[in-house]
């Protein structure tokens, strides 16, 4: 069995998806629309992804919910002063032993993101 996607309802697109390409670098891998719903598709083209649901007035309640979204990434110290600098509180770095390292940050609705380097 192979995890495909996490699925977000959002609030704002353009928020959401400054927060998901321009800071965590992920790329939009696929859209869709229907007559008033659009579908974004982020990640690379093999391997799981995060997909968006903007519905234009819709409001997302209690977002995760206690769910948050594990993501690998490179350059944490990097990757935390850019998201301090864009105005995201960030809860870490956290090193539980000397191969990982991670933090965490909450998106524009909400949702926990959690943001993970792994020494080799």
């Amino acid at each position: 069995m192979k995890l495909n996607w996490v699925t977000l309802k959002i609030t704002n697109l353009e928020k959401s998806l400054h927060f998901y390409t321009q800071l965590l670098g992920l790329s939009i891998a696929a859209e869709f629309r229907s007559s008033d719903t659009q579908f974004i598709m982020l990640g690379e083209a093999d391997e799981s992804k995060v997909e968006l649901i903007y519905e234009p007035g819709s409001i997302v309640h209690n977002p995760g919910n206690g769910v948050s979204i594990g993501l690998e990434a490179d350059h944490l110290d990097q990757l935390i002063d850019e998201l301090e600098e864009n105005g995201y509180k960030t809860v870490g770095p956290i090193s539980p032993n000397p191969k990982i390292r991670f933090f965490f940050v909450n998106d524009p609705d909400g949702y926990t993101v959690q943001l993970v380097e792994q020494k080799k």
